[in-house]
């Protein structure tokens, strides 16, 4: 009996048996004879002694099966290789699920017999520190310093908002839960090179296999450059994007498409000299403005800036009754524009966003008619009053209300800032929202 195991724990990952088609389970008959594929056979197919083409029932066989201890008592050969399948899909550490995969073993024989073979073997040893050192010494040859490539990325837990805006990438194995591309490797499943496929029929099959690896290639090449620019951490990301000033963070957007040809340090010195030529373009304005004025020296700006200011604040204050007048019927624009006169009239600079009304040139929107819109049957009153008051339509609604209810029911409450983040609408509407639910007892506050 040939006590060296095949291929895998799945019987779906061995090739079929070559009498009957059938997935091969251990233990199965490999010839020794044919060549140089295997030609496997089942139980079944070899006990009725079957023969094809060159194969023969009186040929030499071996009996393939891994149910054999290797390293230590206890553990077979297919043991030891769904442990080490179990440690590469769940990752070095989580060993509840590394046992659940198995289903032979509890945590903590996962654990301690992994610990003791694998890592604290000192047959072993010599050859992983040499392997860390090749690759520290190349990592250091090709390093790029980065301060957002060096960061460790967040470990949020899964199914959390910070996972989804991370698109479910996981730290401890540095890969997606859904890869790009996730399905490649769905053309290559059912594939099988056998002796007696034709030339166009390996040569179609060769064909597949180099299309799977080009897949693969653009596969790697969107995960480097997502690492190399510091993709990961989104909101990091986002943070860095608002220090430059509007017109750069639009420039930042367009030219984020380009950032894939270069790499992060040049990315980066391309937008900060761009930001940088905007401020010498602006202060350049400002100069030819004060040489338009007749100013020669930066005493006489700061005069000027002065005066220009109180200036404007004048021309504001005689144009601000023209622009309510058209809106005299609305008592909450009318209160709004007094409100901001009193404190003109009492030397307070008010806020420009004090008018709403009058600084969008616009009148209130009236409140939405849900006639006819579809998922309004499945409202309340009181939820039908919401939507038209928002102006929000009753299939979006219904939509942010379980997506609300579903984290609140996972976490056990639910804070306006996580509603925030997980409905990515208006903030006014969203805060109207959630003290909707709040007071028709729907969510409950974290």
């Amino acid at each position: 009996m040939d006590r060296l195991a095949s291929f895998g724990n799945d019987p779906f990952d061995k090739p079929p048996c070559r009498g009957c088609s059938s997935y091969l389970t251990e233990p199965y008959i490999k010839c020794a004879e044919c060549g140089p594929s295997p030609f496997l056979l089942c139980l079944q197919c070899f006990t009725r002694g079957f023969e094809y083409k060159k194969h023969q029932s009186d040929h030499k066989y071996e009996i393939m099966t891994s149910d054999f201890p290797v390293l230590e008592p206890g553990w077979t050969a297919q043991e030891e290789m769904a442990l080490l399948e179990a440690v590469m899909d769940c990752g070095f550490g989580n060993w509840q699920d590394v046992a659940y995969q198995m289903r032979t073993k509890t945590k903590e024989e996962c654990e301690s017999h992994y610990m003791k073979n694998f890592i604290n073997n000192p047959l072993f040893s010599s050859t992983l520190l040499s392997l860390r050192k090749t690759k520290d010494s190349r990592f250091a040859e090709g390093a790029i310093p980065s301060n957002v490539t060096t960061d460790d990325p967040p470990r949020p837990t899964f199914d959390s908002v910070l996972s989804r805006d991370m698109a479910g990438y996981m730290p401890a194995r540095a890969d997606f839960m859904e890869e790009f591309d996730n399905y490649a490797e769905w053309d290559l499943k059912d594939i099988d090179f056998v002796d007696d496929d034709s030339d166009i029929l390996r040569a179609l099959k060769l064909a597949v296999v180099d299309i799977y690896h080009s897949r693969l290639k653009e596969r790697q090449r969107r995960k480097k450059i997502i690492r190399d620019h510091g993709l990961i951490n989104l909101r990091k990301f986002q943070m860095l994007e608002r220090c430059y000033p509007k017109e750069v963070q639009e420039l930042y957007d367009v030219m984020r498409r380009f950032a894939r040809v270069v790499g992060p340090i040049e990315h980066d010195k391309f937008i900060e000299s761009h930001a940088l030529e905007f401020e010498l373009r602006r202060e350049i304005r400002r100069l030819q403005e004060y040489r338009k004025a007749g100013i020669k020296s930066f005493c006489s700006a700061k005069v000027y800036e002065r005066v220009k200011r109180m200036r404007e604040d004048e021309r504001r204050k005689r144009t601000m009754l023209c622009d309510v007048l058209q809106y005299i019927q609305d008592g909450r624009a009318c209160q709004q524009w007094l409100s901001k006169q009193a404190a003109i009239d009492a030397g307070i600079t008010p806020a420009v966003t004090t008018i709403t009304v009058s600084a969008t040139g616009r009148r209130s929107a009236p409140p939405l008619n849900l006639t006819g819109l579809p998922g309004t049957e499945k409202l309340n009153e009181r939820e039908k009053e919401l939507c038209q008051v928002v102006r929000l339509v009753p299939g979006a609604y219904l939509e942010y209300k379980q997506a609300l209810l579903n984290e609140c029911r996972r976490q056990g409450g639910l804070r306006l800032a996580q509603a925030r983040a997980l409905i990515k609408i208006d903030v006014n509407k969203t805060r109207k929202i959630y003290d909707f639910l709040i007071k028709e007892g729907y969510i409950t506050k974290a």
